[in-house]
């Protein structure tokens, strides 16, 4: 079976291979196709890793807290069973759970934090975080007072900081006590440690202890209040609505915050550093750009002569611009086409083997993970083919412009 291609493309096949006296051409060729590769590479292994830290902490973020918490604007919420009756029949709802929360300093062995201590109900807080998932010791179910102290659990970091691990007695210091004749004294109480939780987030991992909600609420002195309620709802992009929903069957004083509002600073800045590592990271294609320009300038001026031929031949301005445009469009194709299997083949390495290690405390996550999404991948190659097709128009019209008598004049 023949296979019967235009002849542009036939001659724009040949044409990117250089005669031997002429090598020079056909490396240059070479480092374009290069340049597109290590462009389109650059950009999707960015993007992806962008990707994956943004998914990587929204995950260990919806890990501890939250979809969707409503609060009351006096600070506490009185008749909260009720309140919990009435959300569990709303639409999306999967599950709610009381907790209280607020702000302490927790001390043992001389070392000593300032830490949020939030009163948690284990049977349904289970069902509304997964604070269990991530337990390294101990149970949430632990929490529950029995025989001696009250039980207390506590992330990996602010563990190993207090040095307090199974079995350890803490103290939990709130500024807010009683009034004494020198003044306000600090609340101290004291707790047994009954599990050790590791997120992997530093910010809770190092910040965060969890009790259950009897000792809280006594500790705080709120009675058979709470500080809010926690709704797990079966889409978290529905968040917004949800929250907007309740807030406006619920009414006055209660309001509803979902978990983007409570880290919509984080999450901007995230998406405003992957849009400007694109646009960065672009600037590689257009550099591999100018270097399909000057190679494709370079190809016209060695192969006047036979442009001259084919003008001869009959051969239109129309045709001549294809020759050259397929060109740079076929150095586009296997540019980008290197550069996606190169962008996958790092992205994997990264994700599967955690290759590059991270301080937690400073990025929130062990490693640089890497999330490698379908539309990341096709922007890329689209705009990759798209820029290595219009770096040929000049030349192409500077090859079709070409008066075929100059070149054939002294033959």
């Amino acid at each position: 079976m023949t296979l019967n291609l235009p002849y542009q493309v036939f001659i724009a096949l040949r044409y990117l291979k250089s005669r031997k006296r002429r090598r020079g051409i056909s490396f240059s060729t070479l480092i374009s196709t290069g340049g597109v590769a290590l462009g389109v590479m650059a950009l999707l292994v960015v993007l992806s890793v962008m990707s994956g830290f943004h998914e990587d902490l929204q995950k260990k973020i919806l890990g501890v807290s939250t979809h969707v918490v409503v609060l009351d604007y006096n600070g506490s919420i009185e008749d909260y069973n009720s309140l919990m009756d009435r959300i569990k029949g709303e639409p999306h709802v999967v599950s709610v759970s009381p907790f209280v929360l607020g702000q302490v300093m927790i001390s043992h062995g001389g070392r000593a934090q300032g830490v949020y201590l939030r009163g948690i109900e284990p049977d349904l807080e289970i069902k509304t975080t997964e604070i269990e998932k991530h337990m390294k010791t101990g149970s949430l179910a632990d929490l529950k007072a029995g025989d001696g102290l009250p039980g207390i659990v506590l992330g990996q970091e602010l563990s190993s900081r207090l040095g307090a691990y199974m079995g350890s007695t803490v103290r939990v210091i709130s500024p807010v006590g009683g009034i004494g004749p020198l003044g306000m004294i600090p609340k101290v109480k004291k707790f047994k440690v009954a599990g050790v939780f590791e997120i992997g987030m530093f910010e809770y991992d190092s910040n965060l202890v969890l009790t259950a909600m009897e000792s809280a609420q006594e500790f705080f002195g709120l009675g058979d209040a709470v500080t809010g309620i926690e709704i797990k709802i079966d889409d978290v992009y529905k968040a917004k609505t949800v929250g907007e929903d309740l807030e406006r069957k619920l009414g006055f004083p209660y309001y509803a915050r979902n978990w983007i509002q409570m880290n919509k600073n984080l999450f901007a800045a995230l998406k405003l550093e992957k849009l400007a590592m694109f646009v960065i990271l672009t600037l590689i294609v257009l550099v591999a750009a100018f270097n399909i320009v000057s190679t494709q300038i370079m190809n016209v001026i060695e192969k006047e002569r036979e442009i001259a031929i084919l003008k001869a031949m009959g051969a239109t301005n129309r045709g001549i611009m294809s020759v050259f445009m397929i060109q740079g469009f076929l150095i586009g194709i296997v540019g980008t086409a290197i550069g996606i299997f190169g962008g996958w083949l790092l992205g994997y390495l990264l994700d599967t083997y955690q290759i590059i290690k991270l301080p937690a405390d400073v990025y929130y996550l062990s490693h640089l993970p890497a999330k490698m999404k379908l539309i990341d991948f096709v922007v890329v190659s689209v705009s990759a083919v798209i820029i290595s097709f219009l770096a040929t128009v000049y030349p192409a019209w500077q090859a079709a412009r070409l008066n075929p008598v100059e070149p054939l004049r002294y033959e």
